[in-house]
């Protein structure tokens, strides 16, 4: 029993310490970023700017993007809190996802963000609505330079990036699925990748 609740402790401790970097990081990300820009801000010669991707103009200093089965009583609630302590303005959508498609009042959240957190957990290629908060997350760093840090709780980084393990499951499902429109699983293929080989923290081989 002291065992357990020793490995629990330690198990708590990492995971504060590891939140408490990630906090650090976007503090120091949002303070060295230039300021928000004003609504009639925007540079009047961004005609190339994608149709599905308006112009920009922040309001929050991060977006979380995580599964909710899989950690909202958890880390996604823990780094919130602390976010909010050190006054860094976060979107997190705690409600249950509907819908074949995000919100656009979601993709509006991503777009007026600076920095976004991916939080890869067992499920999280398993929703057709993280997948595509993902792929909207990488067109904003790619258009806007939006910062995006991957956190990996309880998965290894390498299932994620090459979609083993719960997430070759999850794919298999999707092309089933989606068979008729494979274009869309191979994006989501490429962008969980993307979002993989990105600098971020591993907290997958922390649960004893």
């Amino acid at each position: 029993m002291k065992s357990k609740q020793m490995e629990w402790m330690v198990m708590v401790m990492m995971m504060m310490m590891m939140m408490m970097v990630v906090v650090m990081m976007l503090r120091w990300l949002t303070f060295s970023s230039p300021s928000s820009t004003a609504a009639g801000d925007d540079d009047d010669d961004d005609d190339g700017i994608e149709a599905n991707i308006p112009p920009r103009r922040e309001k929050y200093d991060v977006f979380v993007s995580f599964r909710g089965e899989d950690t909202r009583r958890g880390i996604t609630s823990h780094l919130h809190a602390a976010l909010l302590q050190k006054k860094i303005e976060t979107y997190i959508d705690y409600r249950l996802q509907k819908g074949k498609e995000i919100r656009p009042a979601l993709r509006k959240a991503i777009e007026k963000s600076t920095h976004s957190v991916i939080i890869f957990s067992k499920n999280y290629a398993s929703s057709t609505w993280c997948l595509d908060e993902l792929v909207h997350i990488l067109e904003c760093e790619e258009r806007y330079g939006q910062k995006v840090i991957p956190v990996f709780y309880d998965i290894n980084p390498s299932d994620v990036r090459r979609q083993h393990g719960s997430y070759a499951a999850a794919f298999a499902q999707l092309e089933k699925h989606f068979k008729d429109s494979i274009d869309k699983v191979h994006k989501w293929r490429r962008a969980m990748k993307t979002a993989a080989d990105l600098s971020g923290f591993d907290y997958s081989n922390k649960h004893g």
